[in-house]
């Protein structure tokens, strides 16, 4: 799916950021379906629009974007979320990613950098800030390393489907490819982050290419 084709929905608390940032992703193409100011508004909106991605504040009031990304992820893990912070020494962004949170950006970025991290998750790359992403790949990689001896364990079609995954699929998209339903291809990835102990998504698309599944 190219990233101009997806539906997006914006979180944020700050009015005049939030249009800021819905004129920029217009600009560039990318279809902005709705508009919240806080958790409880993500997964009302998650629920009626079913977006493919919805960008998110960190800290907001009533319902905060860490929360919000655990229930929505629990209910619609194929709903893409990608968090956003002020700061680049959140440590929340850690329990961001996971509760299942694809990637953050800083609020700080450049427009056109904010633009180009964002875009690649059309090629399977977590849009993911400089600042922090080596601090996120050392904690990835720690999990990865006591997950490699089950490898062995994943059946052919979970190799398989962790592949897709590594390349950035959704699971409506890997269900594409290899003719099987959603709900079956949701209930092998809750069975693959088992046997590997992985704890979401992201975590399993490292390790899909760190370990040349991808």
């Amino acid at each position: 799916m190219s990233v101009n084709s997806l539906r997006v929905v914006l979180i944020d608390d700050h009015p005049m950021f939030l249009e800021g940032l819905r004129s920029l992703l217009t600009a560039h193409g990318m279809q902005v379906v709705g508009l919240g100011s806080d958790g409880f508004e993500a997964q009302h909106l998650a629920h009626t629009l079913r977006p493919d991605l919805i960008v998110m504040d960190l800290h907001m009031p009533t319902c905060n974007g860490l929360e919000a990304t655990r229930r929505i992820t629990a209910e619609y893990p194929e709903i893409r979320i990608v968090i956003l912070t002020v700061s680049a020494d959140e440590e929340q962004l850690f329990e961001a990613l996971k509760a299942g949170a694809s990637g953050y950006l800083l609020k700080s970025l450049r427009a056109e950098d904010f633009f180009l991290l964002l875009a690649g998750l059309d090629q399977g790359a977590p849009p993911i800030a400089p600042e922090l992403a080596q601090k996120i790949d050392r904690e990835l990689l720690s999990t990865i390393a006591t997950s490699t001896k089950e490898d062995a364990m994943l059946s052919p079609l979970q190799r398989q489907i962790l592949h897709l995954i590594g390349q950035g699929c959704t699971y409506r998209e890997v269900a594409y490819h290899i003719h099987m339903s959603e709900s079956s291809i949701k209930y092998h990835m809750k069975q693959i982050l088992s046997k590997l102990h992985l704890a979401n998504r992201a975590q399993a698309a490292v390790y899909a290419r760190r370990m040349g599944e991808a």
